[in-house]
């Protein structure tokens, strides 16, 4: 057994009205990645949280001690001086200033008074030197894609000279390649006597770079594994972690009649709306029947999410041309509003930025789509409004002790589960779910899958974009590949392996 250079002993901490961490024990060895994973609201953030500092000593009970002394971290800036450095879900980069400017943000490089920008772009360039990324360090963050961005957050945790890095779902908006290039790495800090943690749902992640794995459920620790020692594979961390065993990972769909197509889209293209010229979507074509499950895949920067912005009243594009049959008429939707009262949702990708008002109760947040339901004379019953959100709270399972409860008191998978709530109480006919699973746990994407299929057996249509190639397969009728804004290949789903799918990205690539 190597050294011991973290351990969390009997960690207890509670919100109003939730026991979030429940005497929860954590030990890690230095130069180990030790992986922990749990479902949605088991604790793990929390966890991370406490130790870096987020939440304070005073706030929890429990010792945390790093490196064999008893730390009482009071702000993020305490955990960093001792190299324990956080890199969040939601990365924490000004778009509209520089690579390096990000990178020493609260850590300038100079005097009290004065920015050393030479000594600040060259200490830049060093550290994405060290992440790989060529970009120049004067580059502004909106220029690069995700994947590079996760980059910057890596190299930016480096010149904090860390010594534990805690990685919470890096990989959740990156694309296969991307991800692989990013566990690559860590492999290799490893390899340089770096010491990490990483949370992840992505399990096949888990067996590939983890030392050790850490299992919560429900605010305690369950159990550990040793990868050097034990067989380890997906089903028995889904065991772990959900208490129960996961045959079959995407829900059979039974008694669903596939119906006449109820949205078509013909020859629509779409330009950015900065940079005038440059199409995102070139000449689509597609469709989706009643009752069925239509999925789109593509790499990062495809076209996916303009495409289904842009159908969505022209919620994103400029000089949007082509046309857009819903239940066989023309329709032109200028507006979200106009494209909800034609029977069409949107259930966005980013569900914290574009799809809840995090400070607003589930019960607001329920009803935000379809508020003349629940009013009368214009005027909000409130009533009726509490008893919609306890429908769709029970309905959708969304583990909560009020619907009074702010969004962004929630779980990632909760909070996905209140973002469709939202979009179902708005009775469409047709939805458009971008990502709908993203950083969400196994647990969760099971019951979203239901929630799909339960959606599609009404005679719905769900049109359902991700970047997860056995997620597309496992749940969809039919298929579209998606590339450079162009549609590449259609498929049905009992031809669409990862290797055709795949093929067909390649080749469409070599033939422009």
């Amino acid at each position: 057994m190597g050294k011991i250079i973290l351990e969390m002993k009997n960690i207890t901490k509670e919100f109003p009205g939730v026991k979030a961490l429940d005497n929860v024990n954590l030990q890690v060895e230095e130069g180990e990645i030790h992986a922990l994973v749990g479902e949605n609201g088991a604790g793990k953030s929390t966890l991370m949280n406490v130790l870096s500092g987020v939440y304070p000593y005073g706030t929890y009970s429990g010792d945390i001690i790093y490196n064999g002394e008893v730390c009482k971290f009071t702000k993020i800036k305490d955990s960093e001086e001792k190299g324990i450095v956080i890199i969040h879900q939601e990365l924490a980069l000004v778009p509209l200033m520089s690579i390096g400017e990000n990178m020493f943000l609260g850590n300038e490089k100079g005097s009290k008074n004065h920015v050393d920008w030479n000594k600040t772009y060259q200490e830049a360039d060093k550290y994405l030197k060290m992440v790989g990324l060529t970009d120049s360090s004067h580059t502004l963050i909106k220029d690069i894609g995700t994947g590079k961005q996760q980059l910057v957050e890596i190299a930016k945790a480096l010149a904090k000279q860390a010594r534990l890095l805690i990685l919470d779902e890096p990989t959740s908006s990156l694309n296969e390649e991307d991800s692989k290039a990013l566990l690559d790495l860590m492999l290799e800090f490893k390899k340089q006597g770096m010491t990490m943690i990483i949370i992840t749902h992505k399990l096949n992640e888990v067996v590939y770079v983890a030392d050790k794995i850490t299992i919560i459920r429900d605010g305690s620790t369950v159990g550990g594994m040793d990868c050097k020692k034990d067989v380890i594979d997906e089903a028995h961390i889904i065991k772990g972690m959900v208490g129960r065993e996961i045959t079959d990972r995407f829900p059979k769909r039974h008694d669903v009649t596939v119906g006449d197509i109820s949205l078509e889209v013909k020859d629509w293209s779409v330009e950015h709306p900065i940079y005038a010229g440059r199409k995102v979507v070139d000449h689509v074509n597609f469709n989706v029947k009643s009752g069925e499950v239509v999925g789109i895949y593509g790499l990062m920067g495809a076209g996916r999410t303009e495409l289904s912005m842009s159908i969505f009243g022209q919620s994103y594009g400029a000089n949007i041309k082509g046309k857009l049959f819903i239940k066989g008429r023309e329709k032109v939707l200028k507006s979200p509003r106009e494209a909800i009262n034609e029977g069409l949702a949107y259930v966005t990708e980013s569900r914290k930025v574009n799809g809840l008002i995090l400070s607003n109760s589930i019960k607001i947040n329920t009803t935000l789509a379809n508020m003349k339901d629940v009013s009368t004379n214009n005027v909000i019953d409130a009533d009726k409004e509490y008893a919609a959100a306890v429908e769709y709270k029970e309905k959708l399972r969304t583990k909560t002790p009020t619907v009074e409860q702010n969004v962004g008191n929630l779980s990632g998978g909760n909070m996905q589960k209140v973002l469709l709530a939202k979009w179902m109480f708005a009775n469409p006919d047709i939805l458009i779910l971008d990502e709908p699973t993203r950083g969400i746990d196994v647990g969760a994407k099971y019951e979203i899958y239901c929630i799909i299929n339960d959606l599609v057996k009404e005679g719905k249509s769900v049109v359902m974009i991700s970047s997860e190639l056995p997620e597309v397969i496992g749940m969809s009728d039919r298929i579209y590949v998606m590339n450079e804004g162009r549609f590449v290949a259609e498929m049905p789903s009992d031809q669409a392996t990862q290797e055709n799918i795949m093929a067909a990205i390649i080749q469409s690539g070599k033939g422009r």
